[in-house]
């Protein structure tokens, strides 16, 4: 009877060696939810950042503002008959308060 209790005791200290300690237990599932935990993050920034785009696809298949605006911000250009006024302010007084730039 001895014996057997003994070799119960273990086969549960093996079995439970193995469930805390061992491949695929308790370690690797709670390295497993964090790493599941961190995709979730990444995938909302993601859905975040997709939503975004599609609203400015959207808005540049329905409206003339929007690329007009484009336009103005990221090329540079001006509705005819409008005149552009750069205004550039001096950063030293040792400085030429123009732009040299030809």
């Amino acid at each position: 009877m001895r014996t057997l209790i003994a070799a119960l005791v273990v086969v549960l200290v093996v079995l439970q060696f193995t469930l805390w300690l061992g491949n695929g237990g308790r370690r690797d599932l709670a390295g497993l939810e964090q790493e599941v935990a961190r995709q979730q993050e990444e995938l909302a920034q993601l859905r975040f950042r997709n939503e975004a785009l599609a609203a400015e696809v959207r808005n540049l298949q329905q409206g003339l503002d929007a690329v007009e605006e484009l336009a103005r911000s990221e090329m540079g250009m001006i509705k005819k008959g409008e005149v552009f006024y750069r205004i550039i302010e001096a950063a030293d007084a040792g400085e030429p308060a123009h732009d040299t730039q030809r």
